[in-house]
């Protein structure tokens, strides 16, 4: 597979369903969406990087976990490009019951926190704040009519922000790291 074919030099692409010959401009909501999916797949990658073979939560070492939700975004990319792909609801729901299981396993919260702490949690929060963004253009999408994703994609889209929270605490609490909220100075 070459690393450029000069196709898209003219500012425009194709996708899955493309009819043959025919291309997509760069500028359509599509690829907006497409390069936030990527940008959110190579953040995790990052988080991935940092996580050590004994981070575990629940019965997962999170660095697996990260891998799989990785697995999943390709899969959401591939059903805005067009393939018949869809995130099975059955890994949204695995996902809520992780992310609910961490939570009970922490100090509840009662305020925002502060980002930081560790090298890990402060890229867990930075993917938080793009898998937020990364579902608004997936649901602008979606509800343009430009291109339909599946429900139980969005739903997936809409709880990774969730486990990205979740985990940032989940890591700073394993580092003994105290929680902050801010202090909202004038």
């Amino acid at each position: 597979m070459a690393f450029f074919t000069g196709k898209g030099d003219e500012g425009n692409s194709k996708l899955f369903d493309t009819a043959k010959g025919v291309r997509v401009t760069k500028a359509s909501p599509v690829f907006e969406c497409l390069g936030q999916l990527d940008e959110l797949n190579s953040l995790v990658g990052w988080c991935k990087t940092e996580c050590s073979e004994d981070l575990v939560v629940g019965n997962k070492k999170i660095k697996i976990l990260l891998r799989d939700v990785q697995d999943h975004l390709f899969t959401i990319q591939a059903e805005v490009a067009g393939a018949e792909k869809t995130v099975p609801l059955s890994n949204v729901e695995a996902l809520g019951v992780l992310i609910t299981s961490i939570e009970r396993s922490l100090p509840e919260v009662k305020s925002f926190l502060i980002a930081g702490g560790t090298e890990l949690s402060a890229r867990l929060d930075i993917a938080r704040a793009v898998s937020r963004r990364t579902e608004r253009r997936l649901v602008t999408l979606h509800e343009s009519g430009e291109r339909p994703v599946s429900a139980s994609s969005r739903a997936y889209a809409n709880r990774l922000s969730s486990l990205f929270y979740a985990l940032t605490r989940f890591v700073n609490h394993q580092a003994g790291i105290r929680e902050e909220p801010p202090a909202y100075r004038a």
